[in-house]
């Protein structure tokens, strides 16, 4: 079988016991809630979890742009990427960010969190965000989460 692909998620995926998981990130910290979003992607709230499987839960993230951040992060925080060109280093804050793209803190934030392993992909797939209260997985049975601590 060849390393990598398609088929190579399916050895180390389990797929019974699935709860769709609603996280609500309204005045949450941002911090606070991708760890909470991390451990239910990584099924660490499960009795019977495997660090080599994926036994996590899908999660669906709603109002994704109206997290809080603490201190001076508003004013302070950029996101740094590279065009691959010299001197290409760009930094973006994060008010513009959450202009064209307001899901983005939220999955980098959880992306940051996952071990950097071959679940990764597929534990992010399982990561649905959404700016606002509307999203499509109204037929699946979800259960909303409680808040994460404020912090605050």
């Amino acid at each position: 079988m060849r390393k990598g692909g398609a088929t190579a998620w399916r050895r180390h995926h389990v797929a019974y016991d699935k709860i769709w998981r609603l996280v609500d990130a309204r005045g949450q910290v941002l911090g606070r809630v991708a760890t909470q979003i991390a451990r239910l992607l990584m099924g660490k709230h499960k009795p019977t979890s495997i660090d080599n499987i994926f036994s996590g839960d899908p999660v669906v993230v709603i109002n994704a742009r109206h997290f809080a951040l603490t201190g001076r992060k508003p004013t302070t925080k950029h996101y740094m990427h590279y065009t691959g060109y010299p001197g290409g280093q760009r930094l973006v804050p994060v008010a513009r960010v959450l202009e064209n793209r307001p899901e983005d803190p939220v999955r980098l934030a959880v992306k940051s969190m996952l071990a950097t392993n071959k679940l990764r992909g597929v534990r992010l797939a399982n990561l649905h965000i959404y700016p606002d209260e509307d999203h499509p997985h109204q037929l699946q049975k979800q259960v909303l989460m409680p808040p994460a601590h404020s912090g605050a």
